[in-house]
């Protein structure tokens, strides 16, 4: 780790703010509007993620469904990439393509436009958090079905007692996950 990528790092972690008991009791909610609202943080977050697409490839961005949009969509304009928002299924209008996954309690379904991606295409997905790493995996299966390369995964935050990692590994192929802060 150089001396800039640790301050940015400090920086970023003394923007996430600490939400004991939320959404329910026993939880530590990790808050990441405080960074967003500074915009020397948000700044440094959104080059941070511009500079990993560049250093691996990308040629389009998708930005996972919700908070995941608020942070692809800057390193997109940064990077000078297209972004592609995945979406809760039945939010797209026209031809998508979907893809089911398993959750801790149930399932979810997740879309893209047919037409968004190609052959050729290297995709970066960014995301907030890792957490147990179904709707990245889901995402990682989409981009593959379109018929594009991932070029990896990058997350502002891994929580680093789930499962996430060692779930996503597999689907990468080699591609690499990138977390710039681990809790």
């Amino acid at each position: 780790m150089t001396a800039g990528t640790q301050d940015v790092t400090e920086l970023l972690l003394s923007r996430i703010r600490d939400v004991p008991d939320y959404p329910k009791p026993g939880v530590l909610f990790k808050d990441i509007t405080p960074l967003l609202a500074d915009p020397v943080a948000f700044t440094a977050l959104t080059d941070a993620l511009a500079g990993l697409c560049s250093a691996h490839g990308a040629t389009k961005i998708v930005g996972l469904e919700a908070r995941g949009f608020i942070l692809a969509a800057p390193v997109a304009v940064r990077a000078g990439l297209g972004f592609i928002p995945v979406r809760k299924a039945g939010k797209l209008p026209g031809s998508t393509l979907s893809q089911a996954y398993e959750l801790e309690y149930g399932t979810a379904e997740i879309e893209i436009h047919a037409e968004d991606l190609a052959a050729g295409d290297r995709v970066m997905v960014i995301d907030d958090v890792l957490a147990t790493g179904g709707t990245a995996e889901a995402s990682i299966e989409l981009i593959r079905r379109a018929g594009a390369e991932v070029a990896g995964v990058a997350v502002l935050m891994e929580l680093g007692f789930l499962p996430g990692r060692a779930r996503l590994e597999p689907a990468l192929n080699g591609a690499p996950l990138n977390a710039l802060i681990t809790v």
